[in-house]
């Protein structure tokens, strides 16, 4: 005989649960398409001096030209976020790594400035929506207490991607081109994109805080879980959260304490994204003209961005602990180490070492925004609170690329574009603590209610 139906809290089956394989196959899965996307952001970084040289560009062309892929990247980030709380992560997600590998593989046939800021912006625009809508997937099958840890993890990804595209762009460019570095960071990305298609679940939570397809609904969680018995016949609910409200509005970011919070966030993300494109699209070049090698360009840029990893990954637990606060603690580390740099005079080895430390604590501090973007956003809005940060961050992501190319332009001694990155991390540092004050007012508040506020 058939077992009555049951009502199923979704929160409190995840939160109950321990990792299991189902998540370390999504995590994997995740993991695999940032390390593309990082790939990608990045080579275009390294593959710039063969292009300025083949193609004849100047610094403000390619400082467009990088900036082309942000603001791509900023839009996507706005639509694909929104069909990803309206259809499912599921397809955005599939679809956007499709065409992502299929725009950078063209990459390699543009033969002029023009058709590269279009192929960039194009490229951009699927990205922008899919890394978002990857964390928001993953925070939505774990435990609260794992979130920030999960997401870092997924960001190692975007870290090694860009850290081998400098080693990747030395190895082939001189014997393929640097058409040749598309095509590797598009060929892969399909097979990637193609895996995503075959394997990649909907979330639970997304599909029962809009009441839809319980047959999917038991299906998923009997994988993640055999010992559930999950059936369509239950009841899906989410304890913790409202039912969605019909459909999103932006003002649903800035309902109750998010007000604040989401302002926070965006300044903060802002400072971020603008310090580390500044330093993502430029170093190489920074590098050259302050008399190191391209080589030595190519590997420091790479090293920072590993150090930056390790930071993520030390950060995270505590991220998981603290919030908001133990992000702040980089910031704080890398502002006055920038200023330094950037004011004081130094021997070239002494400059290296400190230039890698202190923008290893600018990548690792991105690390920290991107594991506490999504997590203050229920179900029903995570994709487009998560969306909105990330490509609201894009104006800084932006603006760095272009900033690089005016005060390298400018006649300034290049060594100061350092001291000026270093306002990025005070201003992160400051709204990083005001975020973690709020924070720690919203839960004493809960407590007292006996409450737990919603995630």
């Amino acid at each position: 005989m058939a077992s009555a139906p049951r009502t199923i809290d979704i929160a409190a089956f995840i939160d109950g649960n321990k990792l299991r394989p189902f998540n370390y196959k999504l995590i994997i899965l995740s993991w695999f398409i940032t390390v593309f996307d990082g790939f990608d952001m990045q080579m275009i970084s390294f593959t710039a001096p063969y292009m300025r040289e083949e193609l004849g560009l100047d610094k403000f062309q390619l400082g467009n030209i990088f900036s082309a892929a942000l603001v791509g990247a900023m839009l996507g980030g706005f639509g694909l976020s929104y069909l990803g709380d309206r259809i499912g992560r599921r397809k955005v997600i599939v679809w956007s790594a499709i065409a992502f590998g299929i725009l950078t593989t063209a990459t390699a046939l543009a033969r002029s400035y023009e058709a590269l800021m279009i192929l960039r912006f194009l490229d951009g625009l699927a990205i922008g929506g899919m890394l978002p809508l990857a964390w928001a997937l993953n925070i939505e099958y774990v435990p609260a207490k794992m979130r920030a840890s999960v997401v870092t993890v997924i960001m190692i990804g975007y870290s090694l991607g860009a850290a081998i595209a400098g080693p990747m762009t030395v190895w082939l460019a001189p014997t393929y081109g640097w058409e040749g570095v598309f095509v590797f960071g598009g060929v892969g990305t399909i097979v990637v994109a193609l895996g995503l298609a075959l394997w990649l679940p909907e979330s639970v939570r997304f599909l029962a805080s809009k009441q839809r397809d319980p047959k999917t609904i038991a299906k998923i969680l009997n994988k993640v879980d055999p010992s559930l018995n999950a059936t369509p016949q239950d009841h899906f609910v989410l304890g913790n959260e409202r039912a969605d409200q019909g459909n999103f509005t932006v003002g649903k970011l800035f309902e109750g304490s998010l007000k604040w919070i989401t302002p926070l966030l965006w300044i903060a993300y802002i400072g971020s994204s603008l310090a580390t494109y500044f330093k993502a699209s430029w170093s190489p070049i920074i590098y050259e003209e302050l008399q190191f090698t391209r080589e030595t360009a190519a590997w420091v840029s790479s090293m920072s961005g590993l150090l930056g990893a390790g930071f993520g990954l030390l950060l995270m637990r505590f991220t998981d602990r603290y919030g908001p606060i133990a992000v702040a603690v980089y910031p704080a580390i890398g502002f006055p180490l920038l200023a330094w740099i950037g004011l004081v005079p130094m021997s070239n080895h002494a400059f290296l070492i400190i230039s890698i430390v202190s923008t290893s604590f600018v990548g690792g501090a991105h690390f920290g925004m991107h594991s506490i973007a999504g997590i203050f956003y229920s179900s029903a809005i995570r994709a487009n609170g998560t969306g909105w940060a990330t490509s609201v961050a894009k104006i800084g992501a932006i603006i760095g690329p272009i900033l690089g190319a005016v005060v390298l332009s400018s006649g300034m001694p290049i060594v100061r574009s350092f001291a000026i990155l270093s306002l990025c991390p005070a201003v992160m540092m400051l709204c990083l603590i005001g975020m973690g004050a709020i924070s720690r007012r919203n839960k004493a508040q809960a407590a007292l209610a006996g409450a737990v506020p919603a995630q």
